[in-house]
């Protein structure tokens, strides 16, 4: 499905905020018809009504009251981008005033600028890809319509968007923060639908989780499953990439939520809520030098390879700690690696010891190939939970699968 229009949303919230089409055409500076038009493709586009025509004025339908919902959200981005903007103006006029020669922004436009969805797809775009002719194609669009859309974006605000370099359009400090704006209020516009269709009990669009390796082999597949059984419409996108990035992700509204090992502190811009608790374990193939010992001692371990996850990672920080409080110094490993495919690959295939969640390699651990050595490694525990954008209104489709996730989790505590 389409976007919806901004232009047309715009719209709807200034007749519901009136209570009628005829005083919102003032405040809109649009012609009555005008706005009625806009009022009557956005409730064609969603194939309901959003207001009762009574003769006291137009009432919000408790569809209209979603709508305006997620439109207060967006118009909320959108006015914070333009306050902004405002007030990087106000910085270098004042600089202006105490300094000779220097450069002033321009003037900062109307909000009216940022009401085009297609101008804001173009600037994410063009952030996330840094060249032009790909957006264009990923658009359907020429590239010249491309460039024009982030110029028209740029002369509103009174500052460039991105910067021309040798790595393509790149975004300026402002640009970033802009535009992480923008695809939260993109990430509104595409739930619309989906809280219109959960009015009438049907779960549906595409949520997107940022997954984390504690989560993905057991918690992860046992909650997707449970959420499409339920909820046949719904789709999932799993990303996996490093932390930062999914943290950006989730704080541009790309990625609705994180599951796995929770960070400390989490920072303000997010929540966290822990689900269970995860032990790390020593971990080897079945057939290894050491498997069958009652207890192990540190010394024993010496002289065998190590594959570890990469430096800086939380749980290769923890076993640094854990060796470090006992005198002794970490065990360098013979590979760092973050792939569980390759980790399990070269423990199955030699004598190379691991700490890792057992969790994790649940599947080789319950069949036999792989076995947790009787080594205590207490301090090692980690929590292992969701993390939301703070102040995040999700989607009924990714509140539906987190309830699965909640539920998965405690049948594992």
């Amino acid at each position: 499905m389409p976007l919806l229009s901004l232009r047309h949303l715009h719209a709807f919230c200034a007749v519901a905020a009136a209570g009628g089409i005829r005083r919102s055409a003032d405040s809109l500076y649009r012609a009555s018809s005008a706005v009625a038009r806009s009022v009557a493709a956005l409730e064609e586009g969603l194939d309901v009504p959003l207001f009762e025509r009574k003769g006291r004025g137009m009432l919000l339908t408790a569809a209209g009251e979603l709508v305006r919902l997620r439109a207060d959200r967006i118009e909320a981005e959108l006015r914070g981008v333009r306050d902004d903007a405002v007030r990087l103006r106000e910085r270098a006029l004042d600089k202006a005033g105490n300094a000779a020669g220097a450069k002033v922004a321009g003037k900062v436009g109307g909000i009216e600028a940022l009401l085009n969805e297609r101008r804001l797809q173009a600037a994410a775009l063009l952030a996330e890809m840094h060249y032009m002719p790909g957006v264009a194609h990923a658009l359907g669009t020429s590239q010249s319509a491309v460039s024009q859309a982030v110029a028209r974006l740029e002369a509103m605000l009174g500052q460039p968007l991105f910067l021309r370099t040798a790595h393509g359009m790149l975004p300026t400090d402002a640009g970033r923060r802009w535009i992480a704006a923008f695809e939260r209020a993109l990430a509104e516009l595409r739930h619309i639908p989906e809280d219109i269709a959960a009015l009438a009990g049907v779960v549906q669009g595409v949520v997107t989780i940022g997954a984390l390796p504690l989560a993905r082999s057991q918690l992860l597949p046992t909650a997707i499953a449970a959420a499409l059984r339920r909820h046949p419409r719904l789709r999932v996108r799993s990303l996996e990439s490093p932390y930062d990035e999914l943290g950006a992700g989730l704080l541009s509204g790309r990625i609705d939520f994180i599951v796995g090992a929770l960070r400390s502190p989490a920072g303000d811009a997010f929540e966290s809520r822990a689900l269970l608790r995860d032990d790390a374990a020593l971990v080897a193939r079945a057939g290894h030098p050491l498997a069958g010992k009652a207890r192990l001692r540190m010394a024993q371990l010496a002289g065998y390879p190590w594959v570890l996850g990469r430096a800086g990672t939380p749980l290769r920080e923890s076993i640094e700690q854990f060796y470090r409080g006992r005198g002794a110094e970490p065990p360098l490993p013979a590979v760092e690696t973050g792939d569980l495919a390759l980790l399990r690959g070269l423990l199955l295939e030699s004598d190379m010891l691991t700490v890792l969640s057992a969790h994790q390699l649940h599947h080789e651990v319950r069949t036999g190939q792989l076995i947790v050595l009787p080594f205590a490694m207490p301090g090692l525990a980690r929590a292992i939970g969701v993390t939301t954008r703070r102040g995040a209104h999700l989607s009924p489709g990714a509140r539906a699968l987190l309830a699965e996730i909640e539920h998965a989790a405690a049948a594992f505590v």
